[in-house]
Order: C-alpha cells, then structure tokens, then sequence
C-alpha cells in the first residue's frame, strides 16, 4: 500500500536514519519504536506528507487516503461535540448538497426529452448509487457509538468543545480521524488523555475494524493488544519483525547478542591484523605480506552495534520520615458544583504505605479528590490528613511552576541532597536529559521535557506522601521503568491516578473505582481489579433482571457477596453455548472475509471505463455494502454474547 524506499533525514548534516526502506502493507498493525530522539515522530510526519525527507521517496497510491494524529495539535472551539464529529463526513455532505441541486434541477426543467436531460438523469443515478455506496444515509449512528466507546456522554454530544479540557478535546480528533476509515491511521501516542476503558475499546476497534495501522505509544500493554509487526529505529536504521512487541523484545536481545559476538569476532581480528602490520612493518621480507594486510584492513566493513543504555540507574528516593498509620481518612465526602455531584458519600481510608491506584472515566472525579485532599476545593463531609504527613504532589500543570531561568541541571540540583547531588546527570539522563540537554535553560524545553524534569524534581523531594497525576504521558518506557521502581521501592504512601495498566500492575495493592458518582474500594492489583470489574458488571446485570419494579439495588456495600459458584449441569449449558457462539464467529469472520473480496473486486472494475457507466455494477455493489454491514452487526453482537458467556465461566 506504501512503499518506503532509501529514506534518508538529516538534522544540521546529521543523519536521523538513513538507507530505510520497508512497505506498509494493507490490514498490517505496526508499532513503530525505538528510544526518544530516534525519529519515531519525524517518520509519521513524512509517511503523513507533513515533512520531506532528506532523500529518498515515500510512494503512496492516488487514491489511498492517510489519517494522522500528532501528539499536539490546533483545535477550534465553534462547534458543538456532535457538529465537530461530523465534520468527519464533510464529504457526504457536499455529496448530499450536489444531489439535491442536481434534483431540484430535474424538477425544474422540462426539456424531457433532450439529450441534456437524459445525462442529467444518468449522473444523478450514479451520484445516488455512489452517496448509497458511501453509507451516506446512515452514518449518525456511527458518530454516537465512536464517541461514546471514547467516553462521551449522549448529554455531551450537543455541548460546545469550548468547555472541554484539551485532553477531551483531543479524543474528537481522535473520534473525527477513527470515523474517516483512513487506509492508513498514523497515530502519535493516542492513549495520553485516555483513560482505561477508553483504551481498552480504542485497542478492540483498531485491531478488529481499522485498516492499516501505524502507532508510537509507550503503552507496553497497548501496543501489544494491538499491533502484529513491530519497526524498531535505532542507530539510523530500522529493524523490521514480524512479531507483537513483548516478542520482539526477545528477538531483539537475541540478536544484539549475535552483534556482539560478531563485533568481537571482528574486532580480534582487526587486532590481530594491527599487530602483524606493526609487528612487521619494517621488515623487507614481510613488506608484501603487511601491505596485502593494510588493504584488507581497508575493506573490512565495520560492525556496528545497537547503540543501548547499559548504565545501572536506579533512581531511589530519600528515606521519608513516618507519618501517621492513616494518612487519609475520608467519611462521607461529597463534592458538587452547583447541581452537578461528581461523588457522593466517599468513604475510604488509606494506610500508611500503600500504593493506590484511583481509576475511573475522566471526569468523574478522580483529580477532584486529590483537590479535596490538597485542601484545594471544597467538599462536605469529614476528610482528615494523618499526623506529620507531607505531601508531593505531581499534578497536569506542575510543568509551569518551573523557573523559566533556571538550566535543567540547575533545577535539580537545587533540590537533590546527599549522595543524590553526586548522580544528577545520571538521573538526568535516564529521564532523557544527556549529554547537552542538562545545560538548556527550562524555557525552551517543550512541553513533554518539562513535565519529564517536573517528575524529577518531585521525586527527589523529602516527602512520605506521593500524589502522582497521570506521571506516564511524556515518558517512554525505560523511564516509565525508572520511576515505576522508585515508587516500589518508597517506603511512604503513594496515590496515583492513571490510565496505564502497565505501570500500575505490580505496583498497586488496593484500586478505588470512581463512576456514577460512587467510589469502589477493589483490593488487589489493576489487573485483578479489570477481570472483577467484568464480574461485578454481570452480576449487577442478572440482579437487574430478577428485581423487580419497585426494587431498588442496595448500596450498602457491607451486605454479603452473592454466591456466584455454577453446578455442574449450568458449567455444561455454558460451554455448550460457548462453542456454538463460537462458531457463528468464525462463520460471520469468514463471510465477511468472502464480502470484503467481492467488494474489491467490484471496485476494481467500477474504476475501469467501461466499468464506470454500467449501473448494475453499482446495484451489485450496494448490495454487498448493505451484506457486509448486517454480517458485522451480527459478528459485534455474537462476539458480545460471547465475551459475556466468557465471563460467566
């Protein structure tokens, strides 16, 4: 579909990569990486057309359509939810406003007979057929479910983008590209303003309903839920494996090992040959033979070896000092603006040296707690800060709070104390601040260095009371890897709101649920959480159909858990009804296989001449589009029943 070929970019006469050549292949998922600095981004703008390459060509067929997401972008705030979604479908609206001039223009003229008529009558049919074909007709229902599995609300879809946050803001974008089917998405680290189970339906769309797929993302658990072929950038050239990330972490070690032993096998040798020429140098009898010895030494073609990190960083936080055994105690706190409650009768107490997780959809109330913690909101109720606690908080704005004036060396080194002054560029440069970064002045950092040197100097830090606000976004995973073991490692207490399930598990113990304006208390890890959280869903689901219509469920969460073990007959029925959804399954995958092929192939022929004007090659292929949209619909629907039948067991 795209072809890369001899790809070459230069910074100021330095080769970023050079000689990359590779194809995008239709239906391919790729996760494109390698460590910061590499060109990951630089690579999507040019297979976006958004920069040149220094030489080389990026060959993309007329009528393949690109979409792209960058890591920032410009929004406008005119529109309402819903209208800035549509704009995805700009051209069926153009497409609808033709045909209706088109229409008019029928009605109005009475030339009936004339050879003009006649081919106005034959361009609006196949316009028509072309706008049926398109899915004119029915794409509102497609906005609403994008949007929502994003995690908007019906009430939001009519409020203006103005009174979003950036964050929400860029899901539309996110909404509007998904709603495009592109040939081809290039996405720029999606999941930042995601939360969990946002991420969880962007992962089941992109690796079921998406056509080819381009992504960066430090989300180890994402890009191994969605991609299949895994292009690493490192030293200027790229490695292309066939295999999900996880596996290409092995492989990969694998053959730096190879290069290794290779690089010391020629590097011997080139040894060996060194020593013979100065060995031999000035002998006569030898002048042939350490001549014939300088030439090869000319040809040999040097090994290169991956350039890799192998400095043994381990970032550890000053000893905190002991604060009391409940650092907070919440009892029936209540938060709302004006009307609006984002929580109600919050009861919960964490103890001193725990590591929390507090999850849940944007927007419903996760920060806000941490506010009412902070001291900076009110609330009702009774919230209660233990004896000798103190606390860092890394909140989305704590980037700004930096002295512009200050380097970045500096800005660290005014709060590292002890035998942690003497690491500094160490930790810099595990944080991606080596070499010269250290030196620049904070003001011309962007925005993902900042809060990357924000994190730093919060960890370092004398506090035994860490809030941490979505710390990931701008870190890539060795330094995810860095900080996720000094929190392990922080003998105080720990509070962290994020969407990363990765750095959450193994390092959480107790997970509060926010949703619907209640917070769940779940013991156990994030991924203990996910799997009761399915649970806990069917089970409201089932209590739902047995109550009855005056029953109300209870929200006394102190009542017993209901016995949820099945007999051995029920066990058998489930099974049986797996493997029949099972089938049907296979059955809707293979038929959509088979109509996707026809359709190909009809749109192949409509392309030719000839093609163009035979009508019943249209009729044919709405037809097929009206097939495969009911065998998709049914497909979602049985894999649905199929999950939940999952559940049960």
């Amino acid at each position: 579909m795209i072809s890369v070929e001899q790809l070459k970019v230069e910074f100021n006469a330095t080769p970023l990569f050079e000689d990359v050549s590779y194809v995008i292949n239709r239906k391919d998922r790729i996760a494109l990486v390698g460590k910061n600095g590499a060109g990951k981004s630089t690579m999507l703008k040019i297979l976006a057309g958004l920069q040149l390459p220094t030489s080389g060509n990026v060959s993309v067929p007329r009528d393949t359509t690109i979409g792209y997401l960058p890591q920032v972008m410009k929004l406008t705030d005119s529109r309402t939810v819903m209208q800035e979604a549509e704009q995805a479908f700009e051209h069926v609206f153009e497409m609808q406003a033709q045909l209706e001039r088109m229409n008019n223009e029928l009605a109005s003229r009475t030339d009936y007979e004339s050879d003009d008529y006649h081919k106005l009558i034959d361009r609006f049919t196949q316009e028509n057929e072309r706008f049926l074909m398109m899915g004119g007709t029915n794409f509102q229902a497609e906005i609403e479910r994008t949007l929502m599995g994003l995690g908007f609300r019906r009430e939001d879809f009519n409020r203006s983008t103005s009174e979003f946050s950036g964050g929400w803001r860029m899901r539309i974008e996110l909404a509007k590209l998904l709603l495009r089917r592109p040939d081809v998405l290039l996405l720029d680290e999606p999941t930042n303003h995601l939360d969990i189970e946002s991420i969880q339906w962007l992962e089941t769309f992109l690796a079921t309903r998406a056509n080819a797929v381009v992504l960066v993302s430090h989300d180890r658990a994402f890009i191994n839920n969605v991609t299949t072929r895994t292009i690493e950038i490192s030293c200027g050239k790229i490695y292309d494996y066939k295999v999900a990330y996880d596996q290409f972490i092995v492989l990969r070690k694998e053959r730096r090992e190879q290069q290794l032993r290779a690089y010391e096998n020629q590097q011997k040798q080139i040894q060996d040959t060194e020593d013979f020429i100065e060995r031999f140098r000035y002998k006569a009898t030898k002048a042939v033979q350490v001549q014939s010895r300088i030439k090869q030494l000319d040809k040999i073609e040097r090994i290169e070896i991956d350039d890799e990190d192998n400095s043994s960083l381990r970032l550890k936080f000053p000893p905190a000092s002991r604060s009391g055994s409940y650092p907070v105690i919440c009892e029936d706190v209540t938060k709302a603006y004006g009307n609006h409650v984002v929580f109600h009768n919050a009861t919960l107490t964490i103890n001193r040296g725990e590591k929390v997780a507090l999850v849940g959809k944007n927007g419903e109330g996760k920060t806000t707690l941490v506010k009412c913690i902070m001291g900076e909101t009110d609330f009702e109720g009774k919230l209660t800060i233990g004896h000798n606690v103190q606390i860092g908080y890394f909140a989305q704005n704590q980037a700004q709070l930096l002295d512009e004036n200050q380097t970045v060396f500096d800005t660290i080194d005014r709060v590292a104390v002890g035998d942690i002054r003497t690491r500094i560029r160490d930790i810099l440069g595990g944080f991606m601040f080596g070499g010269e970064a250290s030196d620049k002045k904070v003001k011309v950092l962007s925005g993902g260095e900042r809060t990357r040197l924000a994190m730093i100097k919060l960890l370092l830090e004398p506090v035994n009371f860490l809030i941490l606000d979505e710390p990931t976004n701008h870190l890539d995973m060795r330094s995810k890897d860095v900080l996720k073991e000094a929190i392990r490692d922080f003998d105080g207490t720990v509070v962290i709101v994020s969407h990363d399930r990765e750095f959450l598990d193994g390092l959480v113990t107790k997970v509060y649920e926010f949703g619907g304006g209640l917070v769940k208390e779940h013991l156990g890890g994030i991924y203990d959480f996910l799997q009761k959280k399915k649970i806990d869903n069917l089970n409201e689901l089932n209590l739902s159909k047995n109550r009855g219509p005056e029953e109300k469920p209870s929200t006394n969460n102190s009542q017993p858990p209901v016995d949820n073990k099945l007999s051995y007959e029920a066990r058998k029925e489930l099974n049986k009804k797996q493997k029949k959804l099972e089938k049907q399954v296979a059955d809707c995958e293979a038929n959509i296989e088979k109509t996707e092929l026809a359709i190909a192939e009809i749109e192949a022929k409509m392309a030719t001449a000839e093609g163009a004007s035979d009508m019943t090659l249209y009729e044919k292929h709405r037809e097929l589009k009206q097939h495969l949209d009911k065998i998709v619909e049914e497909w979602e629907n049985v894999s649905m029943d199929l999950e939940e039948v999952g559940k049960m067991q």
